[in-house]
């Protein structure tokens, strides 16, 4: 990651711009081009330095639900339950951990009820409890490079 990486992942932690061609603003502010922000972007993925990029959506303010799960999926059985889990269009991102609860996952609905469905599907399916970890608390971590 050089410095360039640095100041655009410090740059678009703050806000994107709303327009038609977005990247093009925020590549200029960035002192860059369109094309060579979305080839940085793409690298950084591909590199692993960062594992998404796209909106954090407030689900709660919205109207609607939110939830983390988990849930311990046996070796042999985790594609196959994570195709399930992943079948779901309110799933958001799922992750395996090395931890007894191997399959961790994010499910935000347009209403709060239907987080408790959603689950309760997963579990129908796939023939595993699932637990519910709902947010307690937000807290917000802000992440900086140095330049």
């Amino acid at each position: 990651m050089d410095e360039i990486d640095r100041r655009i992942i410090n740059a678009l932690q703050g806000g994107f711009p709303i327009a038609e061609r977005p990247f093009a603003l925020a590549a200029g502010r960035l002192g860059l081009d369109e094309a060579e922000l979305l080839a940085r972007i793409t690298a950084l993925k591909q590199a692993g330095v960062i594992s998404r990029f796209g909106p954090m959506w407030h689900a709660e303010k919205m109207g609607g639900g939110l939830t983390l799960s988990a849930m311990q999926v046996p070796a042999d059985r985790f594609d196959e339950v994570a195709a399930v889990v992943n079948s779901f269009p309110e799933v958001a991102h799922n992750y395996a951990r090395e931890h007894a609860l191997n399959m961790w996952f994010v499910v935000a609905t347009e209403r709060p009820e239907r987080i408790k469905q959603v689950l309760a599907e997963i579990e129908s399916r796939t023939g595993l409890p699932v637990h519910d970890m709902p947010k307690i608390e937000e807290f917000f971590v802000g992440l900086r490079f140095e330049a």
